[in-house]
């Protein structure tokens, strides 16, 4: 406890002297998530367009080259009650309890954040020095951000990003002194889109600090690949009789006529039966909303987003993100953390590697990912489930 009030009277005075983010006056004040050190590489050079300045940003570590081909998945369960390892003052372990006393704890994703989402956490000490941490980092003030806005800079993807990944750590802190079983006994986490990254530094896979140098990369690169190429999202629900994907092809067919630089219209992602999000360029997404009845499309509504997410036109935004993360230490995760590429759990740290890029441009497979953690037998009970972040639209997603 004094090594953490010298920490944090060292941040208050002289604001922190260290020369990069993993240094050990970070781990006197935040000992809730382990954090994974990187290697600098000071022979990066400056390039001249944005995306080549993120790559350049990127590269401040050195290169790691993935040598194992992607193997079948498969886990081996851990001993029970064995301490897996040290995720602050407390151990992960299997539980060997009722169902019920055991817990899911799912992260949101960009588009959860409102002006304020940070308000009701500022009476927990760490969820303070979190913030004072991530604005050191930044190197601008997020907690004000979060807090007083403007909503229009908030909702900008290189802010949203680390301002939601950062809120939804902080009520990590809450629950952990209002909830502490539902830490203690965590068996799985998950996060939508962006939310994954939190949910691997919660399970102990990346650090706090290279985690959010990597959110801030791929905002960064994510903003500036929906400035080049203009898109948007639409929600769309339909029913049995509905033809969703032949209105997609449809739709991208217009897009290609009108002459889109990239044509695209596709299934981003996966809510819940009869309801997903369409990602696509702007003509293909005029056309499904004007043509929606057409194919039996029974509600069709515009996001507030800035992009394509989760589609070809974020493309651009793979390379930094990839070149950041194949810079940074990543550990096997201590509880299972599960893909919103595929819905299955991460293997292994070079998993995460290999399959975290694929998610800017991949479907978010939510609706089967929820499949995979809840399966039970018809006669088993389900764990307890904790919404860490802004609002609660997983919560209402998991209800359908």
């Amino acid at each position: 406890m004094n090594m953490f009030k010298s920490s944090h009277k060292l941040l208050n005075k002289s604001r922190f002297l260290i020369s990069d983010v993993e240094s050990s006056a970070y781990f006197a004040i935040r000992n809730l998530f382990l954090s994974p050190r990187c290697k600098e590489d000071s022979k990066s050079k400056p390039k001249e367009s944005p995306l080549k300045k993120l790559l350049d940003d990127a590269a401040s570590f050195e290169d790691f080259h993935i040598q194992n081909q992607e193997q079948q998945w498969a886990t081996l369960p851990y001993p029970e009650g064995t301490k897996i390892r040290k995720q602050g003052d407390y151990f992960v372990t299997k539980p060997k309890q009722d169902p019920r006393d055991m817990s899911v704890i799912l992260f949101p994703g960009q588009g959860s954040q409102f002006v304020g989402m940070a308000k009701d956490l500022m009476k927990f000490p760490m969820a303070r020095d979190l913030f004072e941490l991530a604005n050191y980092i930044l190197k601008y003030d997020l907690l004000k951000l979060c807090l007083e806005g403007p909503k229009e800079k908030l909702d900008e993807t290189r802010y949203c990003q680390p301002a939601v990944m950062v809120a939804s750590l902080a009520a990590i802190e809450r629950l952990k002194e209002e909830r502490p079983n539902a830490i203690q006994n965590c068996v799985a986490t998950a996060g939508f889109s962006l939310g994954e990254i939190t949910s691997l530094v919660f399970a102990g896979a990346l650090g706090f600090e290279r985690a959010l140098q990597l959110v801030r990369i791929r905002g960064e690169a994510m903003q500036l690949a929906s400035e080049a190429y203009k898109g948007g999202m639409v929600t769309v629900m339909y029913g049995p009789d509905s033809k969703l994907n032949q209105a997609c092809l449809k739709a991208k067919e217009w897009a290609v006529d009108r002459g889109d630089l990239v044509p695209e219209c596709r299934i981003a992602n996966y809510l819940y039966p009869h309801c997903k999000v369409v990602a696509g360029s702007e003509s293909a997404l005029d056309y499904l909303e004007k043509n929606g009845k057409e194919f039996k499309l029974r509600k069709i509504k515009r996001l507030p987003v800035s992009g394509a997410f989760h589609s070809d036109l974020m493309a651009p935004a793979i390379e930094p993100f990839r070149k950041a993360l194949n810079k940074s230490e990543i550990n096997d995760p201590i509880i299972s953390v599960y893909s919103n590429v595929d819905g299955k759990k991460y293997r292994d740290a070079e998993h995460i590697r290999k399959q975290l890029p694929k998610q800017i441009v991949k479907p978010v497979k939510w609706e089967q990912l929820l499949h995979v953690v809840y399966e039970r037998n018809q006669d088993e009970y389900f764990p307890r489930t904790f919404e860490c972040g802004p609002g609660t639209s997983l919560r209402t997603i998991l209800k359908q």
